[in-house]
């Protein structure tokens, strides 16, 4: 049986000043780590997060990841217009 990854949602509206988290479900579960990456038209991906939790250099606060059981999740405070894009879970 394979594994499979499941990024929710597919896509999101958010206005400037609220949170927001993206969730990638691995399933079955297992002990993984993953990367988050940002990318804007035209951009190639930036890396966001590294390890589920480690900020990447340059990275602001704003940002963070987590993991409990088989979700790990990107959480984005105080959202800002430049947070635009698109995001991608990596294993």
């Amino acid at each position: 049986m394979g594994t499979a990854l499941i990024q929710s949602p597919a896509l999101l509206a958010v206005y400037p000043g609220e949170s927001t988290t993206i969730t990638c479900t691995m399933n079955p579960k297992e002990n993984s780590k993953f990367s988050w990456y940002q990318q804007e038209p035209g951009q190639a991906p930036k890396l966001m997060v590294y390890g589920t939790s480690t900020l990447a250099s340059g990275v602001p606060a704003q940002f963070s990841g987590s993991h409990l059981g088989a979700d790990f999740t990107l959480t984005i405070s105080n959202v800002d217009t430049n947070d635009a894009g698109t995001y991608y879970c990596i294993e």
